[in-house]
Order: C-alpha cells, then sequence, then structure tokens
C-alpha cells in the first residue's frame, strides 16, 4: 500500500493569502535536495486541491529522494502503466526494487529504461550492478561502458567498475579504477574504503588504523582486509588480518571469528 505520509503532513492548508506554490518550484526544490521545503510546497498543493500526473510524479520523485524506496517503486510502477515508454520512470522504479534487493524485479524495469535511446547513465549502472550480483561479468563490463559513454567522469560509475573488478579478483585494475574514482571523488569514505581494500590486497599489506576511527570501524576494515587475502589465496595474512581485527573489536567480533574459523580450516 503506498504510504499517505507524504500527503497527510502538518502543513498549513493553501488560502487566498497563501496560494499553493507553482509545482515547478517543488520539482526544483526536490533536484536541489530541499526535501523538506518540497514537501511543504506538495502537502500544500494537495490541499488547495491540486490533482493529476504531475502531482503524483512529484510525490515519486520526493520519496525516490527521501530512500523511501518501496513507497517510490510502487507509485512508479502506477506511472508507469499510464507512462509504459517513459525511460526515467522506469529507471527510478527498477534502482528503487534495486535498492530493496529485489534484483528479479528490478531487472526487468532496468531492462525497460535501457531499451530507450534517452536512457541516462544511471540506468546503465543500474544494469551493470545488477550483472555483478548475478556474476555476468560481460554484461556488467558492457553496462558501465554504455553509462560511461552518458558520463564519462562520474565517480560512481568508475567505483562500481572497480568493485566488479574487484569482485573477479582483478584487484590491480581494480586500484586505478577506485583511483580514478577517489579523484573525481575525494570526500566519499566508500570510495576510500574500497581503494585501501584494494591496495592492500595488491600490497600484501594489512590497513593501518585511522586518526580517530573507532574500534568496530577499524575491526571492520580489518575484516575486509583479510576476506581480500583469503580470496588471493594468501592464508597467512588473512589469518593475521582477522585475528587482528577481533582484538581490535574489544568485544567478539562475529564475522571476524566466522572468517577466523573459515580460513583457520583451509
Amino acid at each position: 500500500m503506498i504510504g499517505s505520509a507524504l500527503i497527510a503532513l502538518s502543513v498549513a492548508a493553501a488560502t487566498p493569502d497563501r496560494p499553493a506554490p507553482p509545482l515547478a518550484e517543488a520539482e526544483h526544490a526536490i533536484r536541489a535536495g530541499r526535501l523538506e521545503q518540497a514537501r511543504l510546497m506538495i502537502g500544500r498543493a494537495v490541499a488547495a486541491g491540486v490533482t493529476g500526473d504531475q502531482i503524483d510524479r512529484l510525490l515519486a520523485d520526493l520519496a525516490f529522494a527521501s530512500d523511501n524506496n518501496e513507497e517510490a517503486q510502487q507509485r512508479y510502477q502506477v506511472l508507469l502503466a499510464a507512462n509504459p515508454t517513459d525511460p526515467i520512470v522506469a529507471e527510478r522504479a527498477g534502482i528503487a526494487a534495486l535498492k530493496q534487493g529485489n534484483v528479479a524485479t528490478a531487472m526487468v524495469l532496468i531492462d525497460r529504461a535501457t531499451k530507450s535511446p534517452k536512457a541516462s547513465w544511471r540506468a546503465w549502472n543500474a544494469r551493470g550492478v545488477i550483472a555483478d550480483l548475478q556474476q555476468d561479468w560481460r554484461a556488467a563490463d558492457a553496462a558501465y561502458q554504455e553509462a560511461a559513454k552518458r558520463s564519462s567522469d562520474e565517480s560512481e560509475i568508475i567505483n562500481n567498475q572497480g568493485w566488479s573488478l574487484l569482485l573477479r579478483g582483478d584487484w590491480e585494475r581494480a586500484e586505478s579504477r577506485f583511483e580514478r574514482a577517489s579523484a573525481l571523488d575525494p570526500h566519499s569514505t566508500r570510495i576510500a574504503n574500497n581503494l585501501e581494500l584494494a591496495r592492500g590486497a595488491v600490497a600484501a599489506e594489512l590497513p593501518q588504523r585511522r586518526v580517530g576511527e573507532d574500534d568496530r570501524a577499524w575491526a571492520a576494515r580489518l575484516n575486509d582486509a583479510g576476506m581480500a587475502a583469503q580470496l588471493m589465496g594468501n592464508r597467512q595474512r588473512a589469518v593475521a588480518a582477522f585475528t587482528q581485527a577481533l582484538e581490535a573489536s574489544g568485544t567478539w567480533y562475529a564475522r571476524a571469528a566466522n572468517n577466523l574459523q573459515s580460513a583457520g580450516n583451509r
């Protein structure tokens, strides 16, 4: 059931001295990330009796931008029934499904989006993620290449290319992708962590603790380094990383404990 939270808002109804704002302003607020402002604008428009496809699209876009993925997917799929050739609606419905872990539904929707020549880099990037989840490396490479054609300097695409290579054990090429992604988005913690993981695998050394890093975050990164070493067949380094993860956590860190047992049994 589509949630009513975006409509049933505690906002003042539109009155003659407070008319509903133009819907284009709400659309711009969503694009700019001013989601609370957009929510208030849409609520006032609904209170003023505004209805139709434009309001429905704004509600879907607001849910999507707010990471309310279940609601976003449902709203986009209603819109898609009336506009079956709209690639952006299909793309966003597919991405919302993918974020919920519903890969089968996401693939149907993303495939519909990428059939359009107007498909965006985000649609092709999502297709690459789906291919990685299915370990279809040829399809993943093709999808990321299509995404890059549409936005060659998008760090998210380049990071995902690196992760795809990392999943295949191609650490050196993964490292180069993460380096480029990090140069484009130096403030991304996710990219920085991926780069360190790839560098650790290539250099066969454990990552160093960061200034101010808490025990659990440090233990998690050590565990990731152990997984990388295990994938490369470096049992000694894996055991060292998993053991340090247990010591660093200050508590019994279940992931590291399980991985340590697995490495020890090889």
